[in-house]
This record gives C-alpha cells, structure tokens and sequence, in this order.
C-alpha cells in the first residue's frame, strides 16, 4: 500500500471518528436536555403532589412569568460539567429504582418534604446561580440580617434554612388561632370547683376547650434504671427510693387546642422579641408569632402542641393557673418517672424489652421485630409515619396517661444535670426537684423520631437550646419557640392542695 493510500485512510478514519464524536455529542446534549424537562422528570419521578405544588409556588406563579424547573433547584448548574452528569445519573437511577420497585402509595412523602430530607436532593449552588443579588432593595431588614449571616457562615447555614418551602406550595403558614376548639359548641364561662382528690375536666374560660387531668395518688418508686438494662446510659443512675406527693397530671399532651388558647390570650402581633419575660407583671405576656408553621403542617386539633421553647411552655402553666385558679406547672422529673412507671419497674411500663423491639439485633435484622407490644402504648419511629399523631392511637398506663412514652418528648421542671442522682441524700429521697441553676432542662419521654431504645421509662435526655434555634433567622433569636425541633412538647400537672387551690379560685 503505498503511502497516499495510507494517509488517505488515515483522514477518512480521522473524518469518521470525528463525525461519530460530533453525532454522539450531539445525542449525547440531545438525551441530557429531554430528560431534563419537567415533562421527564415527573414520569417516573412520580410525587402526586410535586407538579401541582411546583405550579402554586413562588417559582413559578410568578408576576414576571419566570418560571424555575426542576432541574434548576434539583441538580448542580449545568455548567459544572462533571458534577451535573454524575449527580444527574445518581438521582435519574435512584428514581427509576423507586418508580420500578416501590409503591407509590407507600412512600411518605411528607417526611421527604423536612429540610433533613431536602438538603439531599436540593442544590445550593443552583439557588446562587439565579440570586445573584442577596441585597435586593425590596429586601426588608430581617432578610438582610439573615443574608449577612449567610456569607459571614455559609458552613452553618443554608437557603433551606429559611426558604424551605419556596419551591412547593405548602399552604399558609403561621398559627390558625381559629382552631383553637375542641369540638365542642359549648363555650365556658363558669370555672369548676375540685373538692376531692379525684380526676377531674378541666375547662378554659371564654373557650370550648377542655382536657383531663388524671389524679396521681403519691408513692414510692426506684427511680434510675438498673445497671444491667439493655441500652442504659450512665446519666440514669444510680438508682434512688424516691417518694412524690400526689398530683394531678394531664391526661395527655398539651394540645393545640390547648396552646392556641393560650396564644390567642396572651400573644402580640406586633410585639418584638425580647431576650427575657418580666415575671412581675399581673397580665402574662405570651409568645410572638412563631417563625413559619410550627405544628409543621401535620395539623392541630388534640394533636400535641409543638416546637414552643421550654419558656413557652412554663409561660403556657402561669397563664393556665391565672385563668384557672389552680397551681399548674411543668412536672418535676421524679413525678414525671414515677407517673410514667405507673407502679411498675422494668424498662417500660408495658410487657418487652429493648433489645425485643429494637431492630439492631442480629435475629430482629433477619426476620424483624415483633413491635406488637409496644405498637399499642407508643408512638414512635417505627410506626409515626414521621410525625406527630392523635393521642387515641395508643392505650394508657395505670394511672389512665397516653403518650408517656413516645409521640413527642416531654419538658420537666429540672435544670438538666448528668449526675443529679447520685448528688441526692442517703436514704429515701422525698419530691426531688434537682438542680436549682444550669443551661438547658430536663426532657423526657422519647419522641415519634426515636426507637424503641430511646422509650425506656428511665431515659434521660435534655434541652439543646443553641442547636435547635441554628435556622432561626431573627436577630436576636425567638425565645418562645425552637426552629430545629419539631419532636418536644409537655404537659402540665396540677398541684394537689384542694384548701389553697379553692380558695386562690375564690379569690380571682
């Protein structure tokens, strides 16, 4: 072959790969763009919600007409290259897994609508590209402060943390004071009188609103749990004989019937916050309005009240036993063990361990967990769907209380102290209030986010003030209410002291 032939066939090679590359390129831009069309995304990417949302959001209900697609928020810019394909091949796999394999109907899609969902699937980079500017002139104050802090920390802070809900419509937000009602269309005006220790209805004044408070009778328990209880930590002992006076407690969760009566009461629109409540004045001041949706969508009704900080719920006890003539307050963390226990003394106060409803064991990874037990006392990660429930979708313990473990975590009066126990006095302690001074407080009960390992009786957990307020955009931060947890609330006991509750009712 002489050596004409030989370029030649080199040039045509060079030609024809050079051609096959333009083509495939081409195809290759050609099968990017249609599988990055809404059209594309939404026919396996199949959320019952996610276009009709996306149509009423503030990304493309717009005045301008601009409308944001999905890639735009859900993939890296285009322009990253590398980044985009892998993380566009990532998620178009992961999704046609799920379109293939899983029922739709099965997925819960409210739980991939919370920020610690969101942040997998949402891309910062792609909000940056289109808000070039963070200091709009139409931006109010507020906005620019929280702007600031972004670039001053972009480590600790996101879009997400404020703007979460701008790529899906997600109804209005903020506290509906309207339904506040129990049902009811009887409105109290006459407050009750309680003349013996039994349990009894309590019922607001000026309200609809009612709640069960179930009579304690006092006791002596072990309070602590046992060195040899599956899971126990080391904050939960020593064990101590402890002996409570009688109480009333709150048959369930304050609710939110309960706590926009409160609200309706006592809170103010327009009134900024403050870094402390003056507790001398006669009229309690209550709470701001909360920073987006507190009860998060789920509903309100008797589910329980969430998401208001620790001062928010001993502010919501003042308010209760001005209007009410009765001391209430937060329950100390020996009355909250001893009415969680219920005169028993294993992990929970129903049949079962830990170890049985816990899914980390070897034979429970196999064939799974027989949750029966539990499933009827607790509500709780295995059984939530991710959120708050109704407190009839569990049974009581003996002293006739719901959701003493599990659906949301629970307030004490006690500043939190890792080793309370063994700082108490030999011998049988009586009404322990633990430590008087400290940061955060003594929470209780386990939540609808936790295990069945985090429900035991005995478990101690606190407040974690500065990292459930990170998102909280407002400067200075709310002290009424907690951005980053959706999972503590409280309730409420009533002192048994039927001479001074009854004549303080007289007197008001």
């Amino acid at each position: 072959m002489t050596d004409t032939k030989i370029k030649r066939k080199h040039y045509l090679l060079f030609i024809v790969g050079g051609l096959t590359a333009i083509l495939l390129s081409g195809l290759f831009n050609k099968t990017v763009h249609y599988t990055s069309t809404n059209e594309f995304c939404a026919s396996c990417h199949v959320h019952p919600h996610a276009d009709a949302t996306w149509k009423l959001s503030i990304h493309n209900n717009t005045a301008s007409g601009v409308s944001v697609n999905c890639v735009d928020c859900h993939l890296p810019p285009e322009e990253q290259g590398v980044r985009f394909v892998t993380h566009k091949a990532y998620h178009g796999f992961h999704d046609l897994y799920s379109y293939l394999t899983k029922d739709v109907e099965e997925i819960d899609w409210a739980e991939k609508r919370t920020r610690e969902a969101a942040v997998r699937f949402v891309y910062e980079d792609g909000c940056k590209k289109c808000h070039t500017n963070m200091f709009p002139s139409t931006l109010n104050a507020l906005g620019g402060e929280s702007h600031l802090k972004y670039l001053r920390n972009p480590e600790n802070t996101s879009c997400l943390q404020c703007h979460q809900n701008v790529g899906h419509y997600r109804g209005k937000t903020g506290l509906i004071v309207e339904e506040a009602s129990s049902g009811s269309k009887e409105l109290y005006t006459e407050l009750i009188e309680v003349k013996k220790f039994v349990s009894f209805e309590e019922k607001l004044p000026g309200t609809t609103v009612s709640f069960t408070m179930k009579a304690i009778p006092g006791g002596q328990f072990k309070m602590g749990t046992p060195a040899n209880e599956s899971y126990r930590n080391k904050n939960e002992g020593p064990i101590r004989e402890v002996a409570v006076d009688s109480f009333w407690m709150a048959e369930i969760e304050v609710s939110w019937n309960e706590y926009l009566a409160f609200f309706s009461a006592t809170g103010s629109q327009g009134r900024k916050e403050a870094t402390e409540v003056d507790e001398e004045t006669d009229g309690i001041s209550g709470a701001t309005p909360p920073w987006g949706a507190p009860d998060q969508g789920w509903g309100k009704g008797t589910r329980p009240a969430i998401t208001m900080s620790h001062l928010g719920a001993e502010t919501y006890c003042r308010w209760l036993s001005q209007v009410t003539g009765r001391k209430y307050r937060l329950p100390t963390e020996a009355e909250w063990e001893y009415a969680a226990r219920a005169n028993t003394s294993s992990a929970y106060f129903f049949e079962g361990e830990p170890k049985d409803f816990e899914s980390d064991g070897f034979w429970n990874k196999l064939f799974g967990a027989d949750t029966t037990g539990i499933n009827s006392y607790a509500i709780y990660y295995e059984n939530s769907p991710s959120r708050t429930q109704e407190p009839g979708k569990v049974k009581a313990n003996a002293f006739g209380l719901k959701n003493m473990l599990g659906n949301v975590a629970e307030f004490c009066l006690d500043y939190y102290d890792p080793q309370v126990y063994a700082k108490y006095p030999k011998g049988v302690v009586k009404n322990p209030y633990g430590s008087r001074s400290g940061m955060e407080h003594v929470v209780r009960g386990g939540s609808f986010k936790n295990s069945a390992k985090d429900l035991r009786v005995g478990r101690r957990d606190y407040t974690k003030t500065t990292e459930w307020l990170v998102t909280d955009p407002q400067i200075p931060k709310s002290i009424w209410w907690y951005s980053d947890t959706k999972s503590v609330g409280f309730r409420v006991v009533c002192e048994y002291d039927l001479e001074k509750n009854n004549s303080e009712k007289n007197n008001n």
